[in-house]
């Protein structure tokens, strides 16, 4: 039996595109037409259809009402949306809302293609999507079941397909390259090249060459044409790290290859088409450097159209231990080592820590214990970290964010410790605790604690 459809159209009247017509088969189906401003919100609550399809080319304040009782209101069943590439605000309201969508124009194969996996994957949980995504590119670093870890996970699954540019925010060292890597293998360019660029470390008076390439005889030491990183990202993606760092006239050029998808190397007399993805990062509020005049408002605006925030790894409660048996993991496997393990005490020593440098100083710091450890466990004075350091103001940035952090800290622990004693018996653990059974259940879940235990 086939999937039905709710459809939300302009004009019930109206021709429907080719794409629309192309899904009837023996697995979708459109159950139910209703057409933008003539239903009552309240109605998707009691949709007895399998998917709510929104059309929102060109009804775009229907479709902006429509959303934003969607955030306030869920309704039960997958919803996928169709929305204009010329509002923004629009793309990103529906990002931030809808389950999966798609910006027009719509190709019939990519909408079904789209349609099967949101309704193969209604229901399922975060954890099977973070196997689908890690067995589909290969990432093994993607690793974690933090819940706002999770989160990030399924909005690069949600955003992989589209052309439109990705921010990636985040601290120093939270994997804003992985992920930027993950939404080009995920991507319809995952055949071409991923081209990264560290703004940052590009003077001023080189970027445009940089980025653009130069025309032979465009300088004096110009003898051969040379391709620039928007000519060697040529149908594929350009990740743009610490874009923040951009002068006012590197962010004029880049602004300008963003609107125009065009751009001239130096010295040459013609324009060409840039058919590259922008994926941009970094690790400050640019919102606030926009306020301040240091980042062009336009720019912004243009690149901040989808958006991921990594969490830090101090907000990724139980996420340290994970990746630090992990890496280690892979550092014997690449050094050819005896398999090592981490001991009790040094797990307990790494998920205290706060990790200001986050998983690249994890990382770093794993790497040190490999290499320095003689026998087949790893033991906490090996896990060169200083206990006794004070929080930095990158590491807890207010009361409530270090209280928070203490309290995930504790709740792990003293859920773990139990469960041991216990052998994973919830009930006991719980009698023991003082608390209700199923009160105790969500504490272990909500840290990815009852794997594997009986």
């Amino acid at each position: 039996m086939g999937h039905t459809l709710l459809l939300i159209e302009h004009s019930a009247s109206s021709h429907l595109p080719a794409w629309i017509e192309g899904i009837h088969s023996s697995q979708f189906a459109i159950k139910t037409r209703m057409e933008w401003g003539k239903f009552a919100l309240e109605q998707l609550n009691f949709c007895a259809e399998q998917v709510v399809v929104a059309d929102a080319v060109p009804q775009t304040d229907e479709a902006i009402r429509t959303f934003q009782w969607l955030q306030k209101h869920p309704i039960r069943v997958p919803t996928f949306a169709i929305v204009p590439a010329e509002n923004p605000d629009l793309v990103r309201l529906a990002a931030a809302t809808v389950d999966d969508f798609l910006i027009w124009p719509v190709q019939a194969e990519e909408f079904r293609a789209r349609l099967t996996r949101l309704v193969a994957a209604s229901g399922s949980s975060y954890e099977r999507l973070q196997d689908q995504l890690i067995g589909e590119v290969g990432l093994r670093q993607a690793v974690g079941r933090a819940p706002r870890f999770l989160d990030a996970l399924k909005r690069v699954a949600l955003f992989g397909s589209s052309s439109a540019p990705v921010l990636l925010t985040g601290e120093t060292g939270t994997g804003k390259e992985l992920f930027a890597r993950l939404l080009h293998f995920l991507s319809p360019r995952r055949s071409g090249p991923f081209v990264p660029v560290e703004c940052s470390a590009i003077p001023e008076q080189l970027f445009e060459n940089e980025l653009f390439g130069h025309a032979k005889g465009a300088f004096t030491d110009a003898r051969t044409e040379q391709k620039g990183c928007a000519g060697l990202a040529e149908g594929g993606t350009l990740f743009l790290d610490e874009i923040d760092c951009l002068s006012a006239s590197g962010q004029a050029k880049l602004l300008r290859l963003i609107q125009e998808k065009k751009y001239r190397p130096l010295g040459a007399e013609q324009f060409r088409d840039a058919d590259v993805r922008i994926v941009a990062a970094t690790n400050r509020d640019i919102s606030k450097l926009v306020e301040t005049k240091l980042f062009r408002q336009d720019l912004f605006f243009r690149l901040d159209v989808l958006r991921v925030h990594l969490p830090p790894l101090r907000e990724r409660t139980g996420d340290a231990v994970l990746l630090a048996k992990h890496f280690v993991d892979a550092f014997c496997q690449e050094s050819g080592l005896e398999k090592k393990i981490l001991s009790p005490a040094s797990l307990r020593k790494l998920e205290s820590y706060h990790w200001p440098g986050n998983i690249r100083e994890l990382y770093n710091t794993m790497q040190r214990a490999v290499l320095t450890t003689e026998g087949n466990e790893i033991v906490s004075s090996q896990i060169d970290i200083r206990q006794d350091e004070k929080c930095s103001d990158e590491g807890i940035s207010t009361f409530q964010t270090a209280k928070s952090a203490a309290i995930q800290r504790f709740e792990h622990d003293f859920v773990q410790r139990l469960l041991e004693r216990h052998c994973g018996n919830v009930t006991r653990a719980a009698r023991e605790a003082g608390k209700d059974r199923r009160a105790f259940g969500r504490l272990a879940k909500k840290y990815g604690l009852l794997r594997g235990l009986s």
